[in-house]
């Protein structure tokens, strides 16, 4: 379905109950994020939130993207893999043998829809010029200030377009951009994007680098620079094809670049790549952690156009579950046709799981059928797009469900050998990975579940655990709590939560518990911070897959046979001496407690429904210092 506005989407969802509309003033500085939070962590990700009174001239409509339901809305299907249904049946029908005249003359109609998918330049202004401003002032619109250690405000969902200078194709990507002033901003692009390659193409040719930023218009619009798009095609096709309607595009006024000509608002300019970076930053990010300030492409506004009545979209990141999980989980059944299509025909499913943020976790369920073939799964994704910054993969085969995280995990707990289905590399790494020591490169771990000939498959292990609490009664020296949650479960994995401040050597804790008697037969220990809710198994992995750099931080242990048995993760913070940190660590995204209560007093008055507590009183005692950087 072809949206015609943020307008009419917000029609739609106020049909289906998606939307609550909030009359009162909200402040955009951190006010309109804590509100958001509070919905997006409820389950099935709660409400839109269109907020009427910004104090500017415009509103702002956020977490538009934040349910399974409200994404399907926006791409016109009943279920997200209704869209790669459709790409596979294409593919079909285009590939098919074509053995007769007649056989190819019914393609026309096929080829006719396909043509109709591409983007178009049309003349004269857009919806998206009818208010121009060549004095533009950002501050008239209500960009948010999220989190309290962001280094200023940010716009979150922005379009950023771009052309190569030598081809002229096009790329459509989001990079988040701080507010420096009226008409200056960063441009966040990272090093691995389109962007950014671009950027480096000017910078060659001494050229101004034209940007146009979007924002608004068709849902779609937005979804399409977020997808992992292949290079060199462009964004907009992939909307067309979803939205099953052209992209019509108008010129900006004052660079030489095409936009979506019914989007809310144009931001335009350059990047003068003659420039000294700017640096940029804090920012909470979506990793759940603060991404630090580090130096990037200063953008200078020299237009903003924008239709009648506009309403700006924003998002918020932080500690998972919000918007962006369900927009990565889109991702995640759009792609997974074309890539079985391209390159994996072995791949019969793919999952994402929230907690790994897009990147820190994959798992790929294939029809295993030679030795090995796990791997080659593996190595053919680690160099494929962006799953290159993939950190760890966990392979399955036969009848797992591998969005039911409980089988998955029983599974996985029986098929993988310590001493042998382990596997470390080397690769990219996305930039807002903190836990490499050196940025954007680092250790990968796969981990081989698949069922080996020969071997009992789907084992469970239960362990006696009430002979473990007795062993590990009173709590052993070094460790602050530990949960027996999975190995009640049959996962033969056991949660502890240290306190590292008093120079804890957590590779002889482990030990120790490794030679605890009622753990002899334990394959894993995972090891967090004390400040963890070690109850909560998804803050567990989360916290875990955030923090580790799998080969350093991965320790094996043999067992009375001399056998390697055991293995511990270590998703400790690395910023005590005993670690020897190589770079800044990050503190969790959390909000301050001012704003918490400012909220808690607002509530009724703003009418939001049933009052929802801070999300940030469960993360309150991870802050170690006064600022985005961890300070000891």
């Amino acid at each position: 379905m072809a949206f015609k506005s943020l307008f009419e989407f917000i029609d739609v969802l106020e049909k289906n109950n998606e939307l609550i509309r909030v009359k009162e003033f909200v402040n955009p500085e951190l006010e309109i994020t804590e509100i958001t939070d509070r919905f997006s962590k409820q389950p099935g990700g709660g409400k839109a939130l269109f907020f009427e009174n910004t104090g500017t001239n415009f509103p702002v409509l956020i977490n538009l993207f934040g349910s399974t339901k409200r994404m399907c809305l926006s791409l016109g299907v009943d279920n997200l893999d209704e869209v790669g249904e459709n790409i596979n049946s294409l593919f079909k029908e285009m590939a098919s043998p074509k053995e007769s005249f007649l056989d190819k003359i019914k393609m026309l109609p096929q080829l006719k829809k396909m043509s109709d998918w591409m983007p178009t330049v049309i003349s004269g202004k857009g919806i998206c010029q009818q208010v121009v401003n060549l004095s533009p002032d950002l501050s008239k619109i209500p960009i948010l200030k999220c989190w309290p250690f962001d280094g200023g405000p940010f716009v979150t969902l922005p379009m950023v377009n771009t052309k190569d200078p030598e081809t002229g194709i096009r790329n459509v990507g989001m990079y988040r951009m701080q507010v420096f002033s009226p008409n200056e901003t960063g441009m966040h692009w990272h090093r691995h994007k389109v962007g950014a390659r671009h950027y480096e193409e000017y910078k060659k040719r001494g050229l101004l680098m034209p940007v146009a930023v979007a924002l608004g218009g068709d849902p779609i619009y937005t979804y399409a620079a977020t997808a992992p798009m292949p290079d060199n095609l462009d964004e907009y096709i992939l909307a067309g094809f979803l939205r099953k309607r052209k992209v019509k595009l108008v010129r900006c006024i004052t660079v030489d670049l095409e936009v979506p000509d019914d989007v809310d608002f144009v931001i335009e300019g350059y990047v003068d790549p003659r420039e000294e970076l700017v640096w940029e930053g804090p920012f909470g990010d979506h990793t759940g952690f603060y991404s630090l300030a580090d130096w990037y492409p200063r953008f200078h506004v020299t237009c903003i156009t924008h239709r009648k009545n506009a309403i700006y979209p924003a998002t918020i990141v932080g500690v998972p579950p919000m918007e962006d999980a369900y927009i990565a989980k889109a991702t995640e059944r759009i792609f997974l046709s074309p890539i079985r299509l391209s390159m994996l025909p072995e791949l019969e499913d793919m999952s994402l799981p929230m907690e790994g943020v897009a990147h820190n976790i994959s798992v790929v369920k294939i029809k295993n059928s030679y030795p090995g073939h796990a791997y080659k799964v593996m190595n053919a994704l680690w160099g494929a797009g962006q799953m290159m910054f993939n950190k760890i993969m966990v392979a399955v085969d036969g009848d797992v469900d591998i969005h039911n995280s409980l089988q998955l995990a029983q599974v996985v707990s029986s098929n993988v050998g310590i001493g042998s289905d382990l596997f470390f590399s080397k690769g990219p790494l996305d930039v807002l990975d903190h836990a490499s020591d050196r940025p954007c490169f680092g250790s990968k771990l796969f981990i081989d579940a698949t069922a080996k000939k020969g071997d009992k498959s789907n084992q469970i292990y239960n362990l006696d655990t009430e002979r473990v609490a007795e062993e590990l009664s009173p709590i052993p020296l070094g460790v602050s709590a530990y949960s027996l949650a999975l190995i009640s479960k049959g996962i033969s994995a056991l949660i502890v939560s240290v306190d590292k401040k008093d120079s804890l050597n957590v590779k002889e804790l482990t030990s120790r518990l490794f030679r605890v008697s009622a753990l002899h037969s334990l394959k894993a220990i995972i090891l967090v911070d004390k400040e963890v809710i070690i109850s909560n198994i998804s803050m567990v992995i989360w916290y875990l897959a955030g923090n580790i750099e799998p080969n350093r931080d991965t320790y094996f242990f043999n067992d009375q046979e001399g056998n390697v048995a055991h293995v511990v993760f270590d998703g400790t913070r690395k910023v005590y001496s005993q670690d020897n940190p190589t770079r800044d660590w990050p503190n969790v995204v959390m909000m301050d407690v001012e704003t918490q209560k400012r909220i808690d007093e607002k509530w009724e008055k703003l009418d939001l429904g049933q009052f929802i507590p801070s999300p940030t009183e469960a993360y309150n005692q991870f802050q170690l210092g006064g600022g985005a950087a961890v300070r000891i």
